[in-house]
């Protein structure tokens, strides 16, 4: 086969990021990529497929129901379009219709993220209008209810990193009060790891990426309560049309999670265990102090933490520009280079490419 790198002038990478969209999320296993395959090769009823795979994965998660989408980012859109049009026909074709009044989707300040586009884009996609609650530093349960008015279709939670972590309330918490108001719950946890935990909580709609933590292909889940997964699946014939997701990613994505239900992803164990001989590398390095750290929002995942000291002639966001030219390109977390810290996720990186980042950064840090 024709190396394709070569074919169209591409960098290799080695991604030490982790599972972001912009290099391509996951590595697919051969089941999940035969799956596919099938998908490819044969012919379906669509609205069948869609239905029955979203029946079985329900079955295989505990869950009322499910449906499989093309994105956590169209599942959010779906979601919100779903709750203000309440099933009906009328707003699947006109979902940005002004007799639909009731639009507000209140979400915490410290979660209005942007993921690679903001929540509040898809969430404006869906024909939602945000209510931010709280302050950029903190959320507490009553600062949620208080912007609970006679337009609130829903309240969101964001389940993720990228969000602030101190100071604000719980996945419980929110849950809580949406139902003390009679108000469903959208979680949006595209990059969390446990896909059951949120059911047996009792969250209302739940979404997930199909290629991150899944490692899956380009696709999403979403699942929940029979009534709102219901709403969800009627957007296919409205906007959702623009986000239609091909058969051999709803098979992908149907294997992916029966391989991650069976054999979940690597324990926070292993990949401390692994870390070990890269730290001992990264600190032999000049101007390097390196570590182990946890995710910070508490996921089982151990990363390498590393410090460019202050006395180095090269700071940290110069290193990481340097790493990200080279071929093979480095990506790193660059999301505190601000602060001198780069961070290096190892869940899709080999012995070797420890080695060669390494190697890497003493050609940019060596005198």
């Amino acid at each position: 086969m024709t190396d394709v790198y070569q074919k169209y002038d591409l960098k290799k990478v080695i991604n030490a990021s982790g599972k972001m969209t912009i290099l391509g999320v996951s590595q697919l296993a051969q089941p999940v990529i035969d799956a596919q395959k099938f998908g490819d090769e044969h012919f379906f009823e669509m609205s069948e497929l869609i239905n029955k795979t979203g029946h079985h994965l329900a079955k295989l998660l505990g869950a009322e129901d499910a449906i499989v989408v093309n994105s956590a980012s169209s599942g959010i859109a779906e979601a919100v379009a779903g709750l203000i049009g309440r099933g009906s026909m009328y707003h699947v074709y006109h979902p940005y219709d002004s007799r639909f009044e009731n639009r507000e989707i209140i979400l915490p300040k410290g979660q209005n993220i942007d993921y690679g586009t903001p929540e509040e884009v898809m969430i404006n996609v869906g024909g939602g209008k945000v209510v931010e609650a709280g302050y950029a530093n903190m959320c507490r349960p009553e600062h949620i209810e208080m912007m609970i008015t006679d337009k609130t279709v829903a309240v969101m939670y964001v389940k993720s990193h990228h969000a602030v972590q101190k100071s604000m309330l719980t996945v419980q918490d929110a849950l809580e009060v949406a139902h003390k108001h009679d108000l469903p719950l959208i979680l949006d946890a595209a990059a969390e790891e446990d896909m059951q935990k949120y059911i047996r909580m009792g969250v209302d709609i739940i979404i997930f990426s199909g290629a991150k933590a899944l490692a899956g292909p380009s696709s999403g889940l979403v699942f929940g309560k029979r009534q709102y997964i219901d709403w969800v699946r009627l957007q296919s014939l409205g906007l959702g049309r623009a986000m239609k997701i091909g058969k051999e990613n709803i098979m992908g994505l149907t294997k992916a999670i029966e391989e991650y239900l069976q054999n979940g992803p690597e324990n926070g164990e292993s990949m401390k265990q692994r870390l070990v001989p890269f730290l001992a590398g990264l600190n032999e390095v000049p101007y390097v102090e390196a570590k182990q750290i946890q995710d910070g929002a508490g996921r089982d995942i151990y990363r390498a933490s590393v410090v460019i000291k202050p006395e180095s002639p090269k700071n940290a966001k110069v290193v990481t520009a340097e790493l990200k030219s080279g071929n093979p390109a480095i990506y790193t977390r660059e999301y505190r280079s601000n602060e001198g810290i780069i961070e290096f996720d190892i869940r899709a990186v080999d012995t070797n490419e420890m080695q060669a980042i390494v190697e890497r950064l003493h050609e940019i840090l060596d005198e």
